[in-house]
């Protein structure tokens, strides 16, 4: 056993080598503070459960990132939130998808685990379960921002699904919103005994149809853990769901004998179209694994023997 790992994202895309400073600068500010606790965490003996939501918690209340407060819009301005949180030994998991309310989507996925026979609850139902159980909720405007309402008014002039990480087009005054948002966030962790857990939260896309469901809250796709491994997957949800991403890793692992990292990167460069996707991912003994197809994925590590990375594009 190599002892405890944690990885976590910031989702993944064609994010520009040239990101300004202050666009860079608080998104790796938020991946720093996140890995730190979520290390301290694991260091205090908390299960990889609770681990793994703390730390997307705190990605969800984080502005830059899209999910929670800085969840992109609807094709009708709206926001929609979803989420996924899965336990590998017992594969107990639950997920939330059609939120407009809920400060943490992915605390209430994990009551859909602690208080529900089910795994997924969406939309009204979902609502009103988390107002059933005292989950914090406040008015819909509070994700509302206006660099989301810029973004929204630049795929509408150009007429398209807008994924969170597009990169800007003219008109001239959309030009410092475009990269407002850059993706899904995850957190996949395992602790000194082999227990493992992943958790993912998103706003989804831009302009994207009401009732539009992508691939964080479907388990396998963007979620899963088992006994071998944990992982979080953020890009093209479409193509995420095709290619059942997080469960082949799972899969490559069990049938093939695969290590994690040979699995993830299996996955990534073989089962979904370049520039689609990009994942984190650990293994019961200690492993971490970050692979993308993207141009960047904004990341972060750490590992129980003292390795720590926290990264947007290849080698850097």
């Amino acid at each position: 056993m190599v002892g405890w790992a944690i990885a976590l994202h910031g989702g993944a895309g064609d994010i520009p080598i040239d990101l300004p400073d202050e666009r860079r600068i608080p998104r790796e500010t938020a991946l720093r503070h996140c890995l730190d606790l979520g290390v301290s965490a694991l260091k205090s003996g908390k299960p990889p459960l609770d681990v793994a939501e703390l730390v997307v918690r705190e990605l969800e209340n984080h502005p830059d990132f899209n999910a929670g407060k800085g969840s992109v819009l609807t094709t009708q301005g709206t926001v929609e939130m979803e989420a996924s949180i899965m336990e590998g030994k017992t594969k107990r998991c639950g997920a939330v998808s059609g939120l407009t309310t809920v400060v943490n989507p992915i605390s209430l996925a994990r009551l859909v685990v602690e208080k529900t026979p089910h795994i997924y609850l969406a939309f009204d139902a979902a609502e009103a379960f988390a107002r059933a159980h005292g989950v914090e909720t406040v008015d819909s405007s509070h994700f509302i921002t206006p660099e989301n309402i810029a973004r929204l008014k630049q795929a509408k002039e150009f007429n398209r699904v807008q994924l969170d990480y597009t990169a800007p087009t003219p008109p001239k005054e959309l030009e410092n919103c475009g990269d407002s948002q850059i993706g899904t966030v995850g957190c996949v962790a395992v602790d000194s005994a082999g227990n493992l857990a992943s958790a993912t939260s998103t706003g989804g896309y831009v302009n994207k149809m009401v009732g539009r469901i992508g691939d964080t809250p479907v388990i396998g796709a963007g979620t899963y853990a088992n006994h071998l491994c944990a992982v979080s997957a953020t890009g093209k949800g479409e193509e995420i769901i095709r290619g059942t991403v997080a469960r082949d890793v799972a899969a490559l692992m069990e049938y093939k004998g695969l290590s994690l990292t040979e699995a993830a990167a299996y996955v990534v460069d073989q089962s979904v179209p370049r520039g689609s996707c990009g994942l984190v991912a650990v293994s019961a003994n200690g492993e971490v694994t970050m692979p993308f197809n993207t141009t960047g994925m904004f990341r972060a590590c750490a590992t129980e023997d003292g390795y720590s990375e926290i990264a947007i594009w290849p080698n850097n």
